[in-house]
């Protein structure tokens, strides 16, 4: 687990420039929506997987059981929260999520700038679980109320003080992110790669590198893809690739014009062909 942000980073001021973080849309109920922390470049921000569910189990509650007690598909992707000893979820009819941990959950040794993050993280993945799991619409407004031990003002982590409820900050997206395929996915043809990104001219451009017998990763595909919503906008993007049998890694970022050789707002997934 990382729990300082990097040297290069200040931890206050993302280098995202997404603006908005919709809510998800309802989806099926044997899924459970988590975001996890993840580094891109010289900043950390917030990425969602999809993990199994259990279709009886209270949505937010499972979901933030998983958030705090499971590790992330992607090995890129982390969590600075422990498994709770207690945890309890409610939904109020003001669409005003209430979650009560306990103070064993948090970890005592990460900076400001993880545990504003980890925050946000608990936040995403809630309001994310009520979306999907249809128990409010993804175009209303949604709160989260944070208790520890069924206090407030508690300082969670050490550093930030949970006096008020919580809304999603969009800075904190990834200003990348594959949706589909997952960390690991397994395709027996063309694989189609959907995902949300922000990016300066309204485009990505993607690579599929090939891991040789060394280990090594070549490129073995490149192209660009363009994102919805234009340039500065956060969007979806979608593309299909197919490649012979084998274990590669995707890749997608955005152009710097002032460093062609940068990649910045990185993502990867490693992903099988057979």
């Amino acid at each position: 687990m990382d729990s300082t942000m990097p040297a290069s980073s200040s931890g206050a001021a993302p280098t995202s420039t997404v603006t908005s973080a919709p809510l998800e849309t309802a989806k099926s109920i044997s899924q459970l929506p988590v975001y996890w922390l993840g580094h891109s470049g010289s900043d950390v921000f917030l990425y969602r997987e999809f993990l199994p569910a259990n279709g009886t189990e209270d949505p937010i509650q499972a979901a933030l059981l998983a958030m705090t007690s499971q590790r992330p598909l992607d090995g890129d992707y982390f969590s600075p929260w422990r498994k709770p000893s207690k945890l309890g979820a409610s939904i109020s009819a003001q669409n005003v999520i209430t979650v009560d941990i306990s103070a064993d959950a948090f970890s005592d040794n990460v900076d400001e700038g993880i545990a504003t993050r980890a925050i946000q993280q608990l936040v995403y993945t809630a309001t994310a679980a009520a979306a999907s799991a249809a128990l409010i619409a993804a175009n209303q407004s949604i709160q989260v109320v944070l208790l520890v031990d069924g206090h407030t003002d508690y300082r969670a982590f050490g550093q930030v003080l949970l006096d008020k409820p919580l809304v999603r900050q969009p800075r904190y997206t990834a200003p990348i992110w594959v949706v589909d395929p997952q960390e690991g996915a397994t395709s027996t043809g063309a694989l189609e790669v959907h995902g949300r990104a922000v990016s300066p001219d309204g485009s990505l451009q993607w690579q599929l590198l090939k891991r040789g017998a060394s280990n090594s990763l070549d490129v073995y595909l490149s192209g660009t893809t363009s994102v919805t919503s234009g340039a500065n906008q956060l969007g979806d993007f979608s593309f299909t690739v197919g490649a012979p049998a084998g274990e590669y890694e995707l890749r997608l970022f955005y152009r710097d014009p002032n460093d062609p050789q940068a990649q910045p707002g990185v993502e990867t997934k490693m992903v099988h062909f057979k």
